[in-house]
């Protein structure tokens, strides 16, 4: 058996094992086993690329091996599940700056060659690759600092119009160099990608995330799909392409998810401190123990969790309070909605981190209807995914945005820090509704004396 076959072949058993990992991932129950099952395809598929002849700097390549495997390991075993978007961003960028180096490698190599030809299709798709990989690299970076509140969003008059007219210019660039080799083109065409990547995100707002973060794993899929053709290398072929497909089937159903098109929520700034004129009505307050004692009485109960949950990082306290609920005969369920928290399936990964069986968890569609039949929604930290405005206000940005019905239960109770309007920066109508009131404070703090409270009932 020669080499060649080998390395084809554990390519191959690599590709199989991406597409049985991204199946397994598709729910909560084997998602672990998912990952696991890709993270042997992708070991499989570096190991084999060691057996190519030509493979030279053997060192340099496995010092980097090291250092990032070492960062990468350190990174995740001490980053909290608040973090978790912004690690998801950045990572995600590397693997676009990634497609978008090896692209560099390779046109580079017209520049130092002259005579050196290209077919057009490979030079396409070098070029793509690297300007999508430029893309992704730059905008997960700052998608990066707005997750982490390091930025906050910039406007510039005729912004999208400069955004646009870079994009144009590095598009040229990378057609204007297949006729010449020069390196001043070759700087400008991954400058102005560069620059778009950046100038694409900065205004995007942070309602947004979820949207533009699956947005950008999809392009850096693509990116590597692309690169994969240019190096003739299956694996990255077919992990690209699987990537890029899922990233962008993900991009798709999220936008649907918040009622937006993917033009809308890329190029039409969202607002959202002008909507929903004047609100009528006050919000109605209620201490801790209040609101504790009133869960003695209830037969079903659904708690709704959100952001705030995740910055207290209360979801092990939740849990806690939904197994005394439990204990006493009350039916308990969390509701999720496909855009809680600030990447997608973020609250699904805080909740089973706390150990909470799937069988309690209820996506949108299969939970909504159960919400009039409710005696008490617990909401944790939810904004935008619970705001009635999205059904009533025509003048809301979120107006028709599919919601969790938790207007519709017979008692409210809303954990949240303060009065503040939410990442959106939109009224909640929610928090007005007469059967809605408010428990200020940290969640976790909240959460853990309505646990005391209860105990001290029994």
């Amino acid at each position: 058996m020669n080499t060649d076959l080998i390395i084809q072949l554990a390519y191959y058993t690599a590709a199989i094992l991406f597409i049985l990992g991204l199946k397994r991932m598709s729910s909560p129950k084997t998602a672990t086993s998912g990952v696991k099952l890709a993270g042997v395809g992708m070991l499989i598929a570096i190991a084999a690329t060691f057996f190519f002849p030509a493979m030279h700097n053997l060192l340099l390549i496995l010092l980097a091996i090291l250092i990032g495997t070492i960062i990468a390991w350190l990174g995740a075993k001490k980053v909290a599940m608040t973090g978790m978007p912004e690690m998801i961003a950045m990572y995600n960028g590397m693997g676009g700056g990634a497609a978008a180096a090896i692209a560099a490698i390779e046109l580079f190599s017209l520049l130092a060659n002259s005579d050196a030809k290209m077919p057009i299709t490979t030079f396409a798709l070098a070029v793509i690759g690297a300007l999508i990989g430029s893309i992704s690299f730059t905008g997960s970076i700052l998608a990066f600092f707005k997750l982490r509140d390091w930025l906050k969003n910039v406007y510039f008059p005729w912004q999208q119009v400069i955004n646009l007219a870079v994009l144009a210019f590095a598009i040229t660039f990378g057609v204007i160099f297949y006729f010449h080799h020069t390196l001043p083109i070759f700087i400008l065409f991954f400058a102005t990608s560069l620059l778009y990547g950046a100038l694409m995100t900065m205004s995007i707002g942070g309602a947004d995330m979820p949207v533009v973060i699956s947005l950008y794993n999809a392009f850096t899929g693509l990116a590597v799909a692309c690169e994969g053709f240019v190096i003739n290398n299956v694996a990255m072929i077919i992990a690209g392409t699987i990537v890029g497909a899922a990233g962008t089937l993900l991009t798709i159903l999220m936008a649907k998810a918040m009622n937006r098109s993917l033009m809308n929520v890329l190029f039409v700034r969202f607002d959202g401190s002008k909507c929903c004129g004047t609100v009528s009505g006050t919000t109605k307050s209620m201490e801790i123990p209040d609101a504790a004692i009133m869960l003695n009485y209830v037969t079903k109960v659904i708690f709704v969790p959100g952001y705030g949950m995740a910055v207290a990082q209360a979801q092990q306290k939740v849990w806690e309070l939904a197994n005394l609920l439990l204990e006493k005969g009350i039916d308990v369920k969390f509701a999720i909605h496909p855009v809680a928290g600030r990447m997608p399936g973020h609250m699904n990964v805080l909740l089973a981190e706390a150990g909470v069986p799937y069988d309690y968890i209820s996506d949108m569609d299969e939970i909504n209807d159960d919400f009039q039949n409710t005696d008490i929604v617990i909401v944790i930290g939810a904004n935008d995914v619970v705001n009635p405005a999205a059904k009533t206000d025509k003048t809301s940005p979120i107006y028709g945005m599919p919601i969790l019905n938790v207007d519709q239960a017979k008692q409210i109770f809303v954990i949240k820090r303060g009065k503040g309007r939410g990442y959106a920066g939109i009224e909640n109508l929610l928090f007005f509704n007469k059967n809605c009131h408010m428990v200020y404070g940290d969640a976790k703090q909240v959460v853990a004396h309505m646990i005391q409270t209860l105990k001290e009932q029994k």
